[in-house]
């Protein structure tokens, strides 16, 4: 019987005195990243047995809010694509999209 692989993905934050975060880097080593540096991350787990979403949100306080609107786009966008992957629901797909055409137009972000 072949053992199960374990993948790990590490987030290591350095924060300051006030235990603002200062520095992220992440690890996983299955998709080669090693110890390298992020500006802001969003990571939320499901708890199935409370039936609720537990979520861990952190960026560094020189994360410049230009790029942090570009960030939210790109997640919005990515949750989008990866709602449709998992639901198949491609009504709700097209409106969430549309949602984030909308989000990128009014920030005035780039294509």
């Amino acid at each position: 019987m072949a053992k199960n692989h374990t993948s790990k993905i590490e987030l290591n934050v350095e924060l300051d005195e006030n235990r603002i975060p200062e520095k992220l880097h992440w690890t996983a080593q299955d998709g080669g990243i090693t110890n390298e540096e992020a500006k802001a991350m969003m990571l939320a787990v499901w708890d199935a047995k409370a039936q609720e979403t537990l979520r861990i949100d952190l960026w560094t306080k020189d994360m410049p809010v230009d790029e942090m609107k570009v960030f939210f786009h790109q997640t919005l966008v990515a949750m989008s694509d990866t709602f449709n992957r998992a639901t198949q629901d491609e009504k709700m797909t097209a409106t969430m999209k549309d949602f984030c055409d909308y989000f990128a137009e009014k920030l005035e972000l780039k294509k």
